[in-house]
């Protein structure tokens, strides 16, 4: 059994099915998905994810917006409207937030104040955070340090050792996308054999980064099996152990309080 902690649920190509998510997310589930996280980019995301998930028992959704979104909406994300968003059980997380100047280095000031209002609420909801990064590693690290933030997850995790313990030593989870199996990415597989079983998520990030032997078409959530299967090569365990340990740590993570 697999848990997608991190896709995109009101962006994937769904012309493979007809329009329907509902047969998307059943492909999934043969393929041995039991957990769905949908992840929010925009402030108003959460209208439709929590539609999904009220219609999907397995379905959980974040709330928050992205770095590479504009200033505006940014700015709408106050501690106060996080906390209330985020008081749905079926709200699993505070996100994607983070920092990212390789595609937006315009409104830096913003994305920080922006990425430690999710943290404080996260705090105070009792709910991890999804951090994205790029080229930023080090103020990212810095943020969760002067925010004190324990209870999160380093998503599509790209890169090195110093980053991943950084963000280890705080308490977080690291999370592998597909970007793990492909063939380029020796260095990440090195990297990866260093981090400890029990605080390994995968993910797919779908519709984005599908693993070999997807890669270059739309990703999906019945693909982050084969992000499983790049990690057992890794830590020389069976798909099913990494997906047996990975939904564990999911677990173990959402009933962190």
């Amino acid at each position: 059994m697999f848990v997608d902690t991190h896709c995109h649920l009101t962006m994937l190509d769904l012309k493979p099915y007809q329009g329907d998510l509902d047969q998307a997310l059943a492909q999934a589930r043969q393929a041995g998905v039991v957990k769905f996280m949908g992840i929010s980019v925009d402030l108003d995301d959460h209208i439709q994810l929590a539609a999904i998930a009220a219609k999907h028992a397995d379905v959980g959704y974040s709330v928050g917006v992205h770095p590479c979104e504009n200033a505006d909406s940014m700015a709408r994300a106050t501690v106060e409207d996080l906390v209330a968003l985020a008081q749905s059980d079926k709200v699993w997380a505070l996100g994607e937030t983070g920092l990212d100047y390789y595609h937006s280095s315009e409104f830096i000031a913003e994305q920080k104040q922006c990425f430690a209002r999710h943290i404080q609420a996260s705090k105070i909801v009792k709910k991890p955070v999804v951090v994205h990064t790029r080229s930023a590693k080090h103020d990212t690290i810095d943020v969760i340090k002067a925010e004190q933030s324990t209870h999160g997850i380093l998503h599509c995790f790209t890169e090195d050792w110093e980053t991943a313990k950084a963000v280890l030593d705080c308490g977080y989870y690291i999370s592998f996308s597909g970007i793990v199996s492909f063939k380029s990415a020796q260095a990440l597989r090195d990297v990866a054999k260093q981090v400890p079983l029990d605080r390994l998520l995968i993910e797919t990030d779908s519709p984005y980064l599908a693993p070999m032997p997807y890669r270059g078409k739309s990703n999906e959530p019945k693909y982050v099996p084969f992000v499983a299967k790049a990690l057992s090569d890794v830590y020389h365990k069976t798909v099913e152990e990494i997906g047996m340990i990975t939904t564990r740590n999911f677990e173990n993570l959402l009933n962190l309080k």
